[in-house]
């Protein structure tokens, strides 16, 4: 998803319209179901809704209102006498908010231009929307205001296919006074409601429309606002009215509050390091997800816009790793709930063992009432080693061991599904094969269906165990081994578990390495343990882990920034000398700034720092073309392709380990890491950059300042 790069504000001067100035083309009425390229979109926690350039959300769209996997509203069509609207500007103002400025249509009583209308959307437990219009012609004129509202009620999974048609199950009721259309649905145990309430109310309801007859002399304004509150899951939710600029007020001790209030303040002498830093984090607080656990308010990301503003575990994960240095609450946040929904059983349905961490929580109707697998789904292979890594980087962050021991069970439960459930044929790593009729066939982080193959494009056989997983486990058994000699007291656990990681070290790298093409390691091992011998981008996973020796890190580094890998703007998913390259397959070519990010850490850890500078410095690059924020993926065409990064074309935006990678790029450029008496650095930043200051870090209760320029740095109390 994607907004225009016009951003009007409230204070923006409407424009005198009867002097027939040239305005763009409106939506038409035949929108395709992406909405255009130019689709806007606003989000706050669980609700999005996702229109046209117009504010519009035709029938048989992709867009709505949609909040906890439901679609509340289909259709959202604002016209005058019957006509589409013409766009003048429009896009987001902030992450929950739009402004769209529009204009009449060429009318058989009413020339182009003549009536100016601005629509200010808001976001955040339903929709608020509030309509302005203006007349600027100089006879007075009727016209008909129309609002075509529509709902489905459709399940995430079915908006972008076709799914059941619940209207013979959806009731309409009219409010009294007229000034409000409601629907309700219901199937079993599951039950939704959405209402539109309209101040002043409509002159008439006609069918599934609200409709103003509107007299307007010159010079007249006439204005309407427009709530859409929400009941589910037995809660009802009222929008809140709000102004452009103002948030949402939690209360001091929410904790994405607390978050955001705890994050450091960053002086760049560049102005591109300081805007991507705070969109990144506008982004992420506008993914939150807020959960009370046993009484205990607690903070973490969901995955991204559109599709994914849910809790998932590789991408909550990953998130909360890579903005630890702007506070701890999201990843105590993301341990807490993951460990909540940690599985204490088999079930096949779900790809559920004991032990394992979730792959992805959905609320909507398919998956409350069983038909689809996700309350939770446990498809991946990674997500358990990945949480073993947070709660590691949540002590050294935090020395807080009192949450440390209490989730030491869920920890030594991980492990034991690492060892058995993990390993499915006792050899040592850890592979995945769903069980479920439903289930992910790729359960790493490149799960779709081609996103793991041979150099020659063909597919392997399950089980499968990739390289990055294996990584992922020996850097957590060797964190597991120093929380065991910490907080935990147990010498004979640290001692075991360093045994372990050492054995799958030396195991790992006499199976996973490929002499040929200058050494390399498969991507994983198929079924019947054959090297799956493409090149990949998950190489730089395995630098970030540990796992690698000193003698090969180079071979890696030299790949990994290689014309094949390195596409200009950052790393690509797949060599361009594999068979199955293509620079716009979602894992085969593309370019993924959370990847990315992750190969910088891996590369500085070994001491490329150039190299992990060359990939910031191109991805930050990047950002500039797109409002500063960094998409889920770009395509993976060379730099030299066009003078700016070529969109993937589907990619969510804003996606969280996307907007989390720049401050692991900024973690890595300054060399952050925490000491037991402080937070240390080793900078090494580009030249492009000049200095950068980083106020109020936390480590163990305690802040600090770094300022550095190139390899010269500082660490002082900020307290």
């Amino acid at each position: 998803m994607t907004a225009t790069s016009r951003r009007p504000t409230p204070a923006d001067p409407w424009p005198d319209m009867s002097a027939g100035h040239p305005v763009s083309s409106g939506a038409s009425r035949d929108l395709p179901p992406e909405l255009g390229p130019d689709a806007v979109g606003v989000l706050e926690g669980r609700t999005f809704m996702f229109s046209d350039a117009a504010g519009n959300v035709p029938r048989g769209s992709i867009g709505g209102l949609v909040h906890d996997d439901t679609r509340f509203l289909n259709q959202w069509e604002l016209t005058i006498d019957d006509a589409p609207l013409m766009v003048l500007s429009s896009g987001t103002v902030d992450a929950y908010s739009a402004a769209f400025f529009l204009a009449n249509a060429d009318l058989p009583h009413l020339p182009a231009n003549r009536v100016g209308v601005r629509r200010q959307r808001f976001v955040g437990d339903g929709l608020y929307e509030r309509v302005e219009l203006r007349y600027f012609g100089i006879e007075p004129t009727s016209v008909r205001l129309r609002l075509a509202v529509g709902t489905d009620f459709a399940d995430l999974f079915e908006i972008k296919e076709t799914g059941r048609d619940r209207a013979p199950d959806i009731t309409r009721v009219d409010g009294r006074d007229g000034s409000a259309l409601g629907f309700h649905y219901r199937n079993g145990s599951y039950a939704a409601s959405v209402s539109v309430e309209a101040d002043p109310p409509p002159d008439l309801v006609d069918g599934d429309a609200l409709v103003w007859n509107l007299r307007l002399e010159r010079g007249q304004q006439w204005s309407c606002e427009l709530r859409v509150p929400l009941w589910c899951g037995g809660e009802d939710r009222r929008p809140v009215v709000r102004g452009f600029g103002e948030t949402f007020d939690h209360g001091p001790e929410d904790p994405s509050t607390r978050w955001a209030a705890e994050k450091p303040h960053l002086d760049a002498e560049t102005d591109l390091l300081r805007d991507v830093y705070h969109r990144s984090a506008l982004d992420l607080v506008s993914m939150r997800l807020e959960k009370t656990i046993a009484g205990e308010s607690v903070v973490l990301f969901s995955a991204g816009l559109p599709w994914f503003l849910t809790t998932f575990g590789r991408d909550t994960l990953i998130t909360a790793y890579q903005t630890m240095t702007c506070g701890s609450e999201v990843a105590r946040g993301a341990l807490i709930v993951l460990a909540r929904h940690q599985a204490t059983v088999f079930d096949d349905f779900t790809d559920q063992e004991p032990g394992k961490i979730l792959h992805e929580y959905r609320s909507g109707e398919l998956s409350q009432l069983g038909i689809k697998p996700y309350r939770p789904y446990y498809g991946a292979a990674d997500t358990t080693a990945l949480w073993l890594i947070l709660l590691s980087e949540y002590w050294r962050w935090t020395r807080d061991a009192e949450l440390v021991c209490r989730l030491r069970e869920n920890a030594e439960a991980a492990l034991r599904w690492i060892d058995r459930h993990g390993d499915r044929d006792g050899d040592g790593y850890v592979e995945y094969a769903t069980r479920s009729t439903q289930g992910l066939g790729n359960q790493c982080w490149r799960d779709s269906p081609d996103g793991v193959q041979y150099a020659d494009g063909t597919i392997p056989v399950l089980p499968i165990a990739t390289c990055e997983t294996q990584g992922y486990t020996y850097d957590a058994k060797l964190r597991m081994a120093e929380l065991a000699d910490g907080p935990w007291h147990d010498p004979a656990m640290a001692h075991r578990l360093r045994a372990e990681a050492a054995g799958l070290r030396e195991r790992f790298n006499r199976d996973f390495w490929i002499p040929e093409r200058g050494g390399y390691y498969a991507i994983g091992l198929d079924g019947d343990k054959r090297p799956i011998d493409s090149m990949t981008s998950n190489m730089g996973h395995l630098l970030w882990s540990g796992i690698v020796p000193e003698d090969r890190a180079g071979q890696l580094a030299r790949h990994l920034m290689s014309p094949e890998m390195f596409s200009g703007w950052g790393v690509r998913t797949l060599s361009t000398l594999d068979v199955g390259y293509n620079p716009i397959g979602y894992h085969v070519g593309t370019v993924w700034p959370h990847d990315n990010s992750i190969i910088a850490a891996g590369l500085a850890r070994y001491g490329y720092r150039e190299e992990a500078n060359r990939i910031a410095m191109a991805m930050l690059e990047a950002s500039r073309h797109s409002d500063h924020r960094l998409p889920e993926a770009l395509s993976g065409y060379d730099r030299s392709f066009g003078r700016q990064p070529v969109p993937y074309p589907t990619a969510c935006n804003p996606q969280a380990w996307a907007s989390g990678a720049p401050l692991l790029f900024l973690r890595t450029m300054l060399g952050l890491e925490p000491g037991e008496d402080g937070l240390l650095a080793d900078a090494h930043v580009p030249d492009e950059l000049g200095r950068i200051d980083l106020h109020a870090v936390a480590v163990a209760g305690r802040h600090w300042s770094v300022g550095a320029t190139g390899s010269d740095w500082r660490v002082w109390p900020a307290d």
